[in-house]
């Protein structure tokens, strides 16, 4: 068994770090990306139950979209125009997602960002993609982005982006080890983590396989899951919030729900009995507005 080692502490970047004020507007910019998203997708005459086949297209093109979002609020990260040559790009099949790079200097790499869009109206009611990067391969600026998103007319409309989740990714990874050790241990099963070999635990990994970590034990395949990390989740304040969120005067959660009752697979009488619970949940939540 491994043994388990202190809880990890959050680190940010150095104060004295030269992008370390530039890094912070652009942190504090993604709280503020529902009010600059603008996409193009527009839906119309699909099944509620096909939107959970078709959600994780979606989220793919929104991630794109996001990155043209960054480079379009330069006036307000670089309001003094002091770097013109930066600017966001986007990689495939590498950690991380998005690059914040230098154009003028062979796109040298300032920093990188782990960027997720997720479907809120998932049947799991919680992101599943899996984090997996060594800790030593994020460096300390670098940022794991969550963007939840739904249509504006639920089943139609334009996507709308919905508060983010924003965290350290080297901090995120190391709580996902922590408590993965911690956890196994506790239930007294194998905790050990492979972790990569040395020459690829560094910033900016040319492949994101070689230099991610892996469980030795994971029937599973839930290691990396930081949505499904007992103890240890980071989010699970920020889902309970986003699951609270209304949308047209329904909680996120019911919306959940009734797409959950209508699934493909249950007669009428299912559907009808499972409509009948969430309408009790939601009139009770009108009727008691100040509890969650």
């Amino acid at each position: 068994m491994a043994d388990v080692s202190p809880a990890p502490q959050r680190k940010s970047p150095s104060s004295s770090w030269e992008y370390y004020e530039l890094w912070s507007k652009i942190e504090k910019i993604f709280y503020a990306l529902p009010n600059y998203f603008e996409s193009e997708i527009v839906v119309k005459g699909v099944n509620p139950t096909d939107l959970y086949a078709v959600g994780g297209l979606f989220s793919t093109a929104i991630e794109s979209s996001l990155v043209n979002v960054l480079n379009k609020t330069r006036n307000v990260w670089d309001s003094n125009n002091a770097y013109p040559a930066f600017t966001f790009k986007r990689q495939s099949q590498t950690f991380p997602d998005v690059l914040l790079v230098d154009a003028s200097n062979q796109n040298r790499i300032i920093f990188g960002i782990e960027l997720k869009a997720w479907y809120a109206l998932s049947k799991e009611g919680e992101p599943s993609f899996r984090f997996k990067i060594d800790p030593d391969s994020c460096a300390d600026s670098d940022l794991l982005v969550v963007v939840p998103w739904l249509l504006s007319e639920v089943t139609s409309g334009k996507p709308k982006l919905l508060p983010p989740f924003v965290e350290l990714a080297k901090y995120a990874a190391e709580c996902r080890n922590y408590y993965w050790i911690l956890s196994r241990t506790e239930a007294g099963k194998n905790s050990a983590i492979n972790r990569p070999n040395i020459q690829y635990r560094k910033p900016y990994p040319s492949a994101k396989e070689k230099a991610s970590d892996s469980a030795q034990e994971d029937a599973g395949n839930n290691f990396g899951r930081i949505a499904r990390s007992g103890q240890g989740n980071l989010l699970n304040d920020y889902l309970y919030e986003i699951q609270n969120l209304e949308h047209l005067g329904i909680k996120i959660k019911h919306w959940i729900k009734i797409f959950k009752a209508i699934a493909e697979g249950r007669n009428d009488e299912q559907i009808e009995s499972a409509l009948d619970r969430v309408l009790r949940d939601v009139q009770q939540d009108l009727s008691s507005p100040g509890e969650v």
